[in-house]
C-alpha cells in the first residue's frame, strides 16, 4: 500500500526561485526512501513541503498524498492532526530544534499532550520510556538541551518524532552534524526503530553510501528535480545518470584502493535555482554532455526494472545507459 504520493511537486520561493520543480515520489507503507544530492538541490525544501513547514509567501504546487489524503489542501486543524501523529520530522541539527529552556523530557511530553488523550503523568511515563528505547536514561528526561552531548539530542529529537506513533518518518540529514562513530549509532538506532514499529522513512542526505545501507530505495535530486530513482544498493553501485555516478564516486570506498586515494567527486556548484540554464540543468558539470542537452531537458526514463533516470544517455526501456557516463568508465 502506498502511503506517500507525491505528484508534480513544485516549489518556488518568492523572487522566482523553483526550488522544487516537478517531484514525483512514491513510499510504500513499511518503506524507506533515501533522497540524495548536494546542498541547494532541493532535498530539505522537499522534507519541509511534505508537513506545510515552508514560510509565507512559498508557491506550491502538484499533490502530496499523505495516506489517501492530499496535505496542500487540508485544512490547518487537519494538518495540526497530521503532523507528530501522522507524520513527524527529525531536524538536522538537534540544538537549533530544540527549545535551550526546557527539559527534554517535557519537550518530548509535549506533542503526546497536544495529540493525545494522555494525562500529564501518562505523558512523562511515556517520555521516559521513549527516551529509553532509543539507548538514553529515563533520567535524563530532567536535562537541559545544553547539558547533552550532540549525539544525545539528536536521540531526542528521534524520541520526540517517535512519541505519537506516526505513520512516517522524515529524516532531514539526521547525522550531519556528528562525528563517524555516533553517525553509526543513530543510523543503526533508526534502522532498528523503523523495522520494530512498522514506520515508513524518508531520509535526506548528501552520502549515497549512507542512504544505501539504509534505505530501500534511493531518489537523486538535482536543481530541483529527481534525476534518478530506484533500489538503493543499485542506484550507489551502478548509477544511470552521471550527476549519480559523480555524486557515488566522491566517497571513497573500502576495499577499492583507487576511490579512496582519488577519490572523483565533481567540481563546480549546482546552479541558481533563481537563474536555471537552459535545457538539462546538469549539462554545464557534466562530463559526457551533447549538443541537444544545452537546449532540450530531460524526462525520467526507464532503466532496467523499477528504475529511471533523466539522461540523454540512457537508451530505450530495459537497455540500460548507452554511453559510459564518466570519460574513460564503462556503463
Amino acid at each position: 500500500m502506498t502511503l506517500l504520493d507525491v505528484r508534480n511537486l513544485t516549489v518556488t520561493y518568492p523572487g522566482d526561485v523553483a526550488a522544487v520543480r516537478g517531484v514525483d515520489l512514491k513510499l510504500a507503507a513499511g518503506q524507506k526512501l533515501g533522497v540524495a544530492g548536494e546542498s541547494g538541490c532541493g532535498k530539505s525544501t522537499l522534507a519541509l513541503a511534505l508537513l506545510r513547514l515552508l514560510p509565507p509567501g512559498t508557491k506550491v504546487g502538484g499533490q502530496i498524498l499523505l495516506d489517501g489524503e492530499d496535505v496542500l489542501t487540508m485544512r490547518w486543524g487537519r494538518v495540526r492532526a497530521v503532523r507528530w501523529a501522522g507524520a513527524s520530522i527529525v531536524f538536522q541539527g538537534a540544538m537549533h530544534s530544540l527549545n535551550p529552556v526546557h527539559r527534554v523530557g517535557d519537550q518530548i511530553a509535549e506533542p503526546v499532550l497536544l495529540h493525545g488523550d494522555a494525562t500529564p503523568t501518562a505523558a512523562r511515563r511515556r517520555a521516559a520510556e521513549l527516551l529509553e528505547q532509543v539507548g538514553l536514561s529515563a533520567s535524563r528526561a530532567a536535562a537541559y538541551p545544553h547539558e547533552l552531548s550532540g549525539g544525545q539530542r539528536q536521540r531526542v529529537m528521534i524520541a520526540m518524532a517517535l512519541a505519537c506513533e506516526p505513520q512516517l518518518v522524515i529524516a532531514d540529514e539526521p547525522t550531519t552534524a556528528l562525528d563517524v562513530m555516533i553517525q553509526a549509532q543513530i543510523l543503526r538506532l533508526i534502522e532498528q526503530l523503523v523495522a520494530e514499529q512498522g514506520v515508513s522513512l524518508l531520509m535526506i542526505s548528501h552520502d549515497l553510501a549512507v542512504l544505501a545501507e539504509t534505505c530501500d530505495r534511493l531518489a537523486v535530486m538535482y536543481a530541483g528535480r529527481v534525476i534518478e530513482q530506484g533500489p538503493a544498493r543499485t542506484v550507489y553501485e551502478n548509477a544511470a545518470h552521471p550527476y549519480g555516478r559523480a555524486l557515488s564516486e566522491a566517497f571513497p570506498r573500502i576495499g577499492a584502493p583507487a576511490s579512496r586515494f582519488a577519490p572523483r567527486g565533481l567540481p563546480g556548484d549546482p546552479p541558481d535555482p533563481a537563474a536555471l540554464p537552459p535545457g538539462c540543468a546538469f549539462q554545464p558539470r557534466c562530463p559526457v554532455a551533447l549538443a541537444e542537452c544545452e537546449t532540450e531537458d530531460q524526462e525520467l526514463r526507464e532503466v532496467g526494472e523499477a528504475r529511471e533516470a533523466a539522461c540523454v544517455h540512457v537508451g530505450a526501456p530495459g537497455s540500460g545507459p548507452a554511453a559510459p557516463l564518466v570519460p574513460g568508465g564503462g556503463s
